[in-house]
Order: structure tokens, then C-alpha cells, then sequence
């Protein structure tokens, strides 16, 4: 399970919430621009408010998922590995 957390819920949620980042810089660029030519700013809004959301929908499924890892003591964070210890390969796996 903690590979799963790592290689890919963690990740995603990192290009989401940069995905958000960046659509709310976008926004704000864009608004900035219409501002400065005197156009019709809305889009530029919309981009800003949109990207915001996207953001705090990422750190509220972050929460969440700390939130029941930490309830239901999942442990995503700290495996137990100490049963790793005791696992013997025999010597003719490998071998043809």
C-alpha cells in the first residue's frame, strides 16, 4: 500500500494541485493584461477563482487522507517492515 501512496497518490496530487497553481498565475496574467489594455476582465477572474478551487480541493483530499490514515491507524507513512526480517530465499530460486 505504501508504494501506491508513493508513486501515485502522492504524485498526482502534487500535478493536480500544480495544474491549479498554474491555472491560477494564468488568471492572474491574463488579468492583468486586460487591465492594462482596458478590455473585459472576467475570463481572467474565472481562471483566478478556478484555480484557487483547484487548489483547495487538493489540500482537502490531502487532509482527508491524512485524516483516515491517521484515524484507522493505516500507517502509509511508516510501514511495518519488521516481518521483512524473517523471510528466507532458498538458494535454488534463481537457478535453472
Amino acid at each position: 500500500m505504501q508504494r501506491v501512496v508513493t508513486y501515485i497518490i502522492d504524485p498526482a496530487l502534487l500535478v493536480i494541485f500544480a495544474c491549479g497553481f498554474f491555472l491560477f498565475i494564468f488568471g492572474l496574467v491574463e488579468f492583468l493584461w486586460k487591465l492594462n489594455e482596458g478590455g473585459d476582465n472576467k475570463e481572467g477572474k474565472q481562471h483566478m477563482i478556478w484555480g484557487i478551487v483547484g487548489m483547495l480541493i487538493m489540500i482537502s483530499v490531502y487532509g482527508i487522507l491524512s485524516l483516515i490514515d491517521n484515524t484507522f491507524h493505516l500507517n502509509f507513512s511508516n510501514p511495518d517492515v519488521s516481518r521483512a526480517n524473517n523471510i528466507v530465499i532458498s538458494p535454488n530460486l534463481f537457478s535453472n
